[in-house]
């Protein structure tokens, strides 16, 4: 017993450990993993709206929706893609323009929904006092809403252009065949940049922050990365397992899609939120100094019940 108490002590004194002490004792104190649950069940409810919105958008584009829409859920599980799949067919199939763009209209503010609470999680990652009224949080949601569909159009946009426009640029050098080889890089980093603005911008607005305290936009990098990163890798990983190792249709049935999605939501969730706090986590140091804080410490914490 005593000897862990002398290695607990002696790593404490190193950096990584103290970073790690202090982001474990605000998971554990914000209550991420119930936050995570609340999270994915507002999520769900928003999922299909968002879609709706979505392929709402797209009708006034070039793009085929069918083929973007399969690019945006690629690395999610079969069962799940089937069920978001022949959602959005359906949609498309049996909804006329008219009636696509009122359920668009009703789909934003659902969809909406989906992130106040993501809002508020982030805010209280960062430890400020929500004061802001439900509308002013209702309009945030919205505006972050559509500023999502914009930036994921622009996405799909720029793959498709963009590969278009370098075919062209590299023929006319006749290079083309190394445009193709960058393409095949291109075409993964600029998702993940994008995606990276995204939560960028949501960890920057987040917080009821004072114009004293307001968070510059490279403050929220780390976070944005991490979740980009995690996402990425977390569904990859999800989704090979389901559809290699998994035996979920055994125990669920007819219910595996929903419920594989309400898995990967509930995950998605806990990852946006730990970015969040690995944002907090860093910008804490930076106000009380980079070392353990013995009233808002895990390691402490453990040290002493041990």
């Amino acid at each position: 017993m005593i000897a862990i108490k002398v290695f607990l002590k002696k790593i404490s004194n190193l950096k990584p450990i103290i970073f790690i002490d202090q982001l474990i004792y605000r998971i554990q104190e914000d209550g991420v993993m119930t936050t995570g649950t609340q999270l994915s069940f507002f999520l769900i409810l928003s999922l299909f709206p968002f879609i709706i919105v979505f392929l709402n958008i797209l009708s006034y584009t070039s793009l085929v929706r069918e083929d973007v829409l399969g690019e945006m859920i690629y690395y999610l599980p079969l069962e799940t893609k089937k069920i978001i799949s022949n959602f959005a067919n359906e949609i498309a199939q049996t909804s006329s323009q008219g009636l696509l763009s009122i359920a668009a209209i009703l789909g934003l503010w659902t969809a909406s929904s989906g992130l106040t609470p993501v809002i508020k999680a982030i805010n209280r990652a960062y430890d400020y006092e929500e004061s802001r009224s439900f509308f002013r949080l209702k309009f945030m949601s919205i505006l972050f809403t559509i500023a999502l569909l914009v930036l994921v159009t622009l996405v799909f946009l720029t793959l498709v252009f963009g590969e278009l426009l370098g075919n062209k640029m590299f023929s006319l050098v006749g290079m083309t065949d190394i445009f193709k080889a960058l393409w095949t890089y291109m075409r993964i980093i600029i998702p993940l940049l994008y995606m990276i603005l995204i939560f960028a911008l949501l960890y920057k607005f987040s917080p009821c922050a004072s114009k004293i305290n307001e968070i510059p936009l490279s403050a929220t990098l780390p976070g944005a990365i991490f979740t980009t990163l995690g996402w990425m890798v977390t569904s990859v990983f999800f989704s090979h397992y389901v559809n290699n190792f998994g035996r979920f249709a055994i125990t669920y049935g007819s219910l595996v899609g929903i419920i594989l999605l309400l898995i990967w939501l509930y995950i998605s969730s806990i990852i946006i939120v730990l970015g969040g706090e690995i944002n907090a986590t860093i910008e804490y140091f930076k106000i009380y100094g980079y070392r353990i804080h013995e009233n808002k410490s895990f390691l402490t914490n453990l040290v002493r019940g041990a």
